[in-house]
């Protein structure tokens, strides 16, 4: 079969001229520095040592599971590998596959893969792995695996030999090889055959097994998850002895411990201590761009919200500058699409603005048919008052914007009551059993401008969680997934951010630039967001 340049097209694509204003770029040049007899040279880094990062709940080893979040995430990519990872440019480079490439009509992909890998119990990895983890879970419609969305187009994964799989799909995805490295790690075959991978506690909840630099030492739930160096890691051996993640919900807690060294890295998700931190010795705050972007959303398959006039007034009504100002510290910019300006190649902001209205909210939701007819300061409509249930889990700063959120609400005439819970449980109502009416969040992304996963309707038991279904913005989002020309994906993509800004299946807030603290011992991190970085755990070390 034929081989086009749909491999090299792709890469170009989701490389996405990345970030000129972001400081990313620079290839890491630390090396293990190890002589032959395995010591460390004076000049290199040293061998040894551990770190510490915070998680906010117990996590599920398993990247799949429909649980498996925030808190999971950044211990799954450690524990398991992608067939791809981001590179240090974010465009999907080699893992557990050494390359790939496209048929000429993009329909089979072929990805060639590593010999040398080895599970943490020592089996072999084999293309039967990757077959197993997409064909019996991630494509198995009725086990709704987390991110299963990105693979909707994908029909099966066969094996070639023991090294070689390909990908059926049933329309291009030029996007695939970004899809594959983002939470999408290979689980083995061995031990979920035969199981429901849901409820094999076993492995998710107790002793997991994968390919990564690191492997599972010690786990207390509501304590700590303790890995170790996996000495018989396919790439290069990792410099840290181990990798600690404390569980600990409190923002405040996150401060403390990097201040006094009891931590060593994170994403800072609640800024009101930025101050006080770029003031202390021995840390230091790195700003770094994501593609990401925070939302509010409310259910649309209740009928009050299908009205396009409520989201818009919801949106009118909130000081979005205000909260990036005094919550953020600054750190992000107002957002009125899902494309972040990370992506610049098919960014824009030429597209409908929700400017801070609160008069115009609430004209909006008088066109709609809600006004204050007792004059209780409630809207209402047919003698119903707008009431809201409004659920968020406790994370970060994530309370302290729904607050500010909800007086906003408040002042137009909505009754908002807010109902902040632990994050795992928030999981579990709004995003696996979607019994929600308003939530607020983030989505985070691969470096690629396809969104289907987050707004096409055949989503809607994906991560489309406020079930939005618009035909127009579908064929869209179809149109951009299958173009293999950049200046093509671009006209759609801004077609589609026009659409997603009248429309809003989302009410974007902001596109938060993160704020990533550690401390000045940790060296050998590349340039990139904390999350990404941690593909790179292996290069990590402490300079005492």
């Amino acid at each position: 079969m034929k081989k086009s340049k749909w491999k090299f097209l792709s890469t170009l694509l989701l490389s996405v001229v990345l970030l000129a204003a972001c400081s990313y770029g620079g290839e890491s040049t630390t090396t293990s520095g190890e002589k032959e007899d395995g010591s460390s040279s004076a000049s290199g880094p040293k061998k040894g040592g551990k770190v510490s990062i915070p998680i906010v709940a117990d996590p599920t080893f398993n990247p799949w599971h429909p649980n498996a979040y925030a808190e999971s995430n950044v211990i799954n990519r450690v524990l398991f590998s992608g067939l791809t990872q981001p590179g240090k440019d974010l465009a999907p480079s080699p893992d557990l596959a050494t390359k790939w490439e496209a048929s000429e009509d993009g329909l089979e992909w072929t990805f060639y893969l590593r010999d040398d890998v080895l599970w943490h119990d020592g089996e072999k990895f084999t293309a039967e792995d990757v077959a197993y983890t997409f064909n019996e879970i991630a494509l198995n419609k009725e086990l709704g695996a987390n991110n299963a969305s990105y693979f909707q187009k994908v029909k099966e994964v066969q094996v070639v030999d023991d090294f070689t799989v390909k990908f059926m799909m049933e329309s291009p995805v030029a996007a695939l090889p970004a899809y594959l490295s983002f939470n999408t790690e290979i689980v083995p075959k061995h031990i979920f055959e035969g199981n429901d991978p849901w409820e094999l506690t076993s492995f998710n909840k107790k002793t997991p097994v994968g390919t990564g630099s690191f492997k599972l030492k010690s786990y207390t739930s509501g304590q700590s998850v303790v890995l170790e160096r996996n000495d018989d890691y396919y790439g290069e051996t990792a410099l840290l002895d181990e990798v600690e993640y404390k569980v600990l919900a409190d923002a405040n807690t996150h401060v403390a411990q990097i201040l006094s060294g009891e931590l060593s890295i994170f994403a800072l998700d609640d800024l009101a201590a930025l101050d006080r931190i770029e003031k202390a010795k021995g840390v230091t705050v790195e700003g770094r761009e994501t593609t990401r972007f925070f939302w509010l959303i409310v259910n649309q398959q209740v009928e009050k919200y299908q009205d396009v006039r409520v989201r818009q007034a919801l949106l009118h009504a909130i000081d979005r500058q205000n909260i990036i100002d005094t919550v953020l510290k600054g750190y992000g910019t107002i957002a009125d699409a899902g494309i972040a300006p990370a992506l610049e190649e098919y960014y824009t902001d030429d597209v409908t603005r929700y400017e801070y209205d609160p008069e115009r909210a609430k004209e909006l939701l008088a066109e709609a048919g809600w006004k204050d007819t007792d004059g209780d300061g409630i809207v209402d409509k047919d003698g119903e008052p707008f009431k809201i249930d409004f659920e968020i889990g406790i994370q970060g700063d994530l309370e302290a914007v729904s607050q500010m959120v909800q007086q906003y609400l408040v002042k137009v005439g909505l009754d908002v009551k807010l109902n902040a819970m632990e994050w795992n449980t928030m999981i579990q109502d709004v995003v696996v059993n979607r019994d929600y009416e308003m939530s607020l969040n983030w989505w985070r992304y691969p470096a690629d401008p396809d969104l289907s996963a987050y707004m096409h309707s055949n989503s809607i038991k994906g991560m489309n969680i406020p079930a939005y279904q618009n035909a127009e913005l579908d064929k869209l989002l179809d149109a951009g997934a299958q173009a293999s020309d950049v200046e093509e994906r671009k006209g759609i993509y801004l077609n589609a951010q026009k659409l997603m800004a009248d429309e809003l299946p989302y009410m974007f807030l902001w596109y938060p630039q993160e704020a990533q603290v550690r401390v000045d011992k940790l060296k050998g991190v590349p340039e990139l967001s904390f999350g990404d970085a941690l593909h790179y755990i292996h290069e990590w070390y402490i300079e005492e």
